[in-house]
């Protein structure tokens, strides 16, 4: 099996060209913890398979390193409109691709025959609750600043689904902030019936914040572009930043606009690591 390393900002994916492999003999949750481990395998937040689409240019499926399946990654979108440009999959620039959140649609800045850049037009975000998927009512209004306790922490939490769930929290200072205690018992929460993603975010100015994710089914990840996404229009929401607004990760920064047709458009880098072969012993293990 041949693979190809790629990240966005640290937000790190095993892809894996699943037009021209067949991978109908292995179990797909098990193959991606495998991969996943960064001490005995590859190494990485999950593995993203590049397949074919009868609707789109390609379809993406994304399993986390737990092995539970993703609806969407905007770090892993980047990575992956780069992988079939670079790799030859195709000469286009404006790509469609089909996931568990919809069509979504990444242009890319090529120079001399590299990806520069990608834009992704990342959809309209959901903001009722019933839509995050979250409990409670009214199911039909959004969640903007509701009283959370988690450990003896009175928090305030705004959320907003990006075809994936996300849980933002708005913080006096994201770099000190207990994300690792807190992140998980809010990804398992009652209040999410499909658990979420957790961003822990403070406000430099209205331009500019910082942001610390907890990830559903990989942790604490250098890069969310979803959550980065989720947490601008949280903001917004919430009267704290601009519709345009840079968001500073571990990582390194993502541009997030959410502009007037509602749309919300991701701009970042993406970069290849390293390509290889999987050895047959550690296929091996998760055959079906």
């Amino acid at each position: 099996m041949r693979f190809t390393k790629l990240h966005g900002l640290g937000n790190d994916y095993i892809y894996i060209d699943a037009i021209s492999q067949d991978l109908s003999a292995y179990d797909l949750p098990a193959l991606s913890r495998v991969l996943s481990d960064r001490n005995f395998g590859i190494g990485g937040d999950g593995i993203i398979l590049v397949s074919p689409s009868e609707i789109a240019d390609f379809a993406m499926r994304i399993y986390n390193s737990d092995g539970s399946e993703a609806e969407m990654c905007g770090n892993g979108m980047r990575a992956f409109a780069k992988f079939v440009y670079e790799h030859g999959l195709t000469e286009r620039t404006s790509l469609e691709v089909e996931t568990y959140a919809g069509i979504i649609k990444p242009v890319l800045t090529v120079e001399d025959g590299k990806v520069t850049l990608i834009r992704v037009d990342m959809g309209e975000p959901r903001l009722a609750r019933s839509e995050i998927p979250m409990a409670g009512e009214p199911a039909d209004q959004p969640v903007i600043a509701e009283p959370l306790q988690v450990n003896g922490h009175d928090l305030k939490i705004t959320c907003v689904s990006m075809g994936n769930p996300h849980c933002v929290v708005f913080v006096d200072d994201a770099d000190s902030f207990p994300v690792r205690e807190l992140g998980p018992v809010i990804e398992c929460h009652p209040l999410f019936p499909r658990k979420t993603n957790v961003e822990f975010a403070s406000i430099d100015d209205r331009r500019n914040i910082q942001m610390r994710v907890w990830e559903r089914g990989a942790g604490v990840t250098l890069a969310c572009g979803t959550g980065a996404s989720a947490t601008v229009v949280a903001a917004v929401l919430n009267d704290l930043a601009d519709r345009t607004a840079r968001v500073s990760l571990l990582g390194g920064d993502l541009f997030i606009e959410w502009a007037e047709d509602n749309h919300v458009f991701l701009t970042g880098p993406a970069d290849e690591a390293f390509s290889g072969e999987v050895h047959p012993d550690l296929l091996a293990q998760a055959l079906k």
